[in-house]
Order: structure tokens, then sequence, then C-alpha cells
């Protein structure tokens, strides 16, 4: 029996002549990326960041934002081991433009202009200028938004805590909800409430004392962890269009206005806003609604008395202002409270005798209230809204759109736990991880439509 077997010489000490540019296949993704947009851009984000008399030679700033991508691109989990993966990696050097032999720079390096020198006003021109190239292609579909929230995990130890007592954060549309409580009371006849301007009032809670600025996060069979909070809107093509950071106990509805806000003033044309019920409140729905767009939302599911009377079944009477019970009684006006809802309040005498009593109320004074915002019509306007074709078949998209954008981001890309601490840090470093995602769905759909099928008219 004959053996073939072949033994490859020892070739370790062969000394070639190689092209960088060769090693590298023609359809790998950084030259897909490398093609998509002019990265020369980024010199006139961080010129007025440089001197031009004084101190060493830097770094190509172009280089360090390429680093960075690089990074968030492949889910490398520290910068440190981003480094170290360039400095064997053929294609990583080939997009940074630096030679097999040549010295890639120093992870001190990268590392202190990301946090003394780029500021996040210099993150955020990055950001818009991939979005912006994205627009100029025809790539982003704003007619209908997508938002929602998802936790980051922080690097803070859960046992490291403290309890403390912190202000109450106070809601954007206070003072504007005020001025329609007085108004409401003066109009029947009631005496206004007095604005005191009080100091707002603290509340107790539980702050890491490794990372204040994260909030402790607790939802369903998770277990408690210190969190941050990345409120996401996106387009109907998953691009990522803007993002807001916060602790992880701030509620979705809380952080909506300085998302929208950003939102209006970048996308004005957009028509509609997708989100689930965490944001279907009276003011939401009211900014929503009185700027002529539409908020296709979910169900909410009404919490009563069990066993009792279904929420439906009181009807508000918009013409007399009364509700009417089930048993077709009238429940008359009241009040209206500082939380801006109207109090609507039944004749005590006709309750005690009512023979759905039990459904109703347990009130020792036979008395059933029945409260309703004063901007109560925006939210049915929301209902209406959920009950058409149109809306419905949007809604039933959010799982295909800022659904995915989060799955991609936690599987592919890294975003499940946050290696950085303070809130500045990591809001600095999801932009990054966004504009990197949006940096890699730009340059796929920019190779297809070049040497494939096109995607524009998706």
């Amino acid at each position: 029996m004959i053996h073939m077997l072949a033994k490859y010489p020892n070739k370790r000490n062969v000394i070639e002549f190689v092209s960088l540019d060769a090693m590298v296949p023609e359809d790998h993704l950084l030259r897909k990326i490398d093609a998509a947009i002019d990265f020369d851009k980024i010199y006139d984000f961080v010129e007025d960041l440089y001197c031009e008399d004084n101190g060493r030679p830097s770094v190509d700033p172009v280089i360090l934002f390429k680093i960075v991508l690089i990074q968030h691109i492949y889910a490398i989990p520290s910068l440190r081991r981003t480094l170290e993966e360039i400095n064997m990696n053929m294609a990583y050097r080939w997009f940074l433009g630096i030679p097999i032999n040549d010295p890639i720079p120093h992870f001190s390096t990268v590392s202190h202009n990301f946090k003394h020198r780029f500021s996040q006003k210099t993150i955020e021109y990055v950001f818009r200028w991939i979005l912006n190239t994205a627009a100029e292609e025809g790539y982003l579909d704003t007619e209908a938004i997508f938002i929602d929230g998802t936790h980051i995990k922080a690097s803070a130890n859960t046992k490291k805590k403290a309890k403390k007592s912190v202000p109450k954060q106070t809601k954007r549309y206070a003072k504007e909800l005020f001025a329609e409580i007085n108004k409401d009371r003066e109009e029947h006849d009631k005496n206004p409430f007095d604005d005191d301007d009080q100091p707002p009032e603290e509340k107790e809670a539980i702050v890491s004392t490794t990372d204040p600025d994260s909030g402790l996060f607790h939802k369903g069979e998770h277990k408690k962890c210190f969190a941050y909070e990345a409120h996401t809107a996106c387009d109907s093509h998953n691009f990522i269009l803007d993002v807001v950071v916060t602790a992880g106990n701030i509620h979705d509805s809380v952080a909506f206005d300085p998302l929208y806000d950003q939102l209006c003033e970048h996308y004005p044309g957009h028509q509609i806003v997708v989100a689930d019920s965490a944001y279907k409140t009276p003011w939401i729905c009211r900014r929503i609604f009185s700027q002529g767009r539409i908020l296709s939302t979910a169900y909410t599911r009404p919490k009563g008395k069990k066993g009792g009377h279904s929420w439906y079944e009181y009807v508000y009477d918009s013409y007399y202002d009364d509700i009417i019970c089930p048993e077709n009684k009238i429940l008359h006006y009241a009040t209206t409270n500082r939380n801006g809802y109207r109090e609507y309040k039944s004749r005590s005498y006709i309750c005690a005798v009512c023979p759905t009593k039990e459904q109703c109320t347990s009130n020792a004074k036979n008395e059933k209230t029945v409260t309703r915002h004063l901007w109560s019509d925006y939210v049915e306007m929301a209902e209406d809204a959920r009950h058409t074709h149109k809306y419905k078949e949007l809604y039933k998209q959010r799982q295909e759109k800022i659904e995915r954008v989060f799955a991609d981001a936690k599987e592919k890309h890294g975003m499940r736990y946050t290696p950085y601490r303070g809130l500045a840090q990591v809001t600095n470093w999801v932009k990054l991880k966004y504009a990197a995602m949006n940096l890699k769905k730009l340059a796929m759909w920019k190779w297809k439509n070049t040497h494939g099928t096109p995607v524009a008219a998706i």
C-alpha cells in the first residue's frame, strides 16, 4: 500500500512581495463601505479641533474614526481588542490605509481622542452625515417613523448601590396642562388652583455608586440590574434616524419629547408615528394629532374592577358634558383635579338601589366616580386610527422595523452591554454604533444597486 502523505514545507521565513489591495476580496464588506461614502468629509468636522502650528503631528482623524467604525461593525467588545485585531487583519489594515509593516495607532491615542477631543457634537456630525448621504441616495422613507426603546446593561455592580432622595422628574407639559386645568375649572364656575411654584417633590431611589447616571431596571423575568435605555427612531427601511439615551428607569413616554423634538427638526415631513401602547398618553396623542399627524399604536387593556362593568359601558356625552352609566343613569361633572382629569360623580340615592351596584362600586357613600382627561379626545383619535386598515398594517410592521433594529444592534453589533460609564460616554457609544449600522446598510444597498438587484425602490 502506498501512502500519499504530503508534508507542506515550513515557509515561515519566506520573504514575498505582496500587495495589500490584492489580499482583500473584491466583495469584502469594508470595500463596499469605503466605496459608499467619502471619508475625507470627516476632516471638515474636526478641523477646528486641531492646531496647525503647535505640538506634535496628530494621528489622521479619518483613521481614528475608521478604527471605531470597525469596532462597532464587527462587534469587537473593546477598543483595545479592536487595535489588536487590526494589527493582524489585512482587510482592516487596507480599510485604514496602513501597510503591513507600519505600526497602528496606540490604544491610548485613540481612547484619548474620543474622550477628550471628539465631543458629542462631532459624533453627531458623523451620525447626521451618514444619514444625509443615505437621503441623497434616495434610501430614506420617513413618511412613517417607528419609535421604541431598548435597555442596555450598564457597567455597574448591582451590589454597589445606595438609597438616595432624588427630585421627581418634572413633566415638560406641566405648565401647559396647568393652564388648561384652570381654564376648564373657570368654565365650570370653579376656583382656579394657585400656582405656588413649590420646589419639586423628592422620591427615594436606588442609585448605583459605580455609575450614578444609570438606573435600576427590572422587567418580567429579567434580573434587577443597572441599565441605560436607548430611545430610538427608525424609518420604513430600518435606517436609524435618531436616538436619546437615558437612565434605564426612565419611562418611554417621558423620553419621547426630546426624541420627537429632534425628529421634527430633521424630518418635518413625516406623517405617521408608530409606537407601542407605552406612548399612548394624553400628552403624546395631543402633540402628534394637533400637528396634523397620526399615531399608530396598540390596544391598551383597561384596568378596572374584576367582574365589574367594562370601561366602554360608561359613555361620555359631549353635548351635556356628562357620563352615562351602564344602567342609563347620569354622572354629573364634579370638579377638575390637579392631574388634569375631570371627575364625574353619581347620585348616592340612585346608586344605593341600583341592581348592578356590586359590579360598579364598593364605595361606602354609594357613589361612583368616573374620570376623563382633558385631552382624552386625542387618545380617542388614536383609538380610531388603530381600527383603520392602513394604520393597523403599519403597526404590524413594527416588529420588522424597530424591533429588528434592536435585534441587529444587540446580536450583530454588541449593544447588549456597554463597557462605558456616564450618560455622555454611553450616548456617544450608542451614536457611533448606530452610525456604523447605518453605514453598513448604506454600503450594502449602494453595492447592490451597482452590482446586483437594485433596492432603491423597496
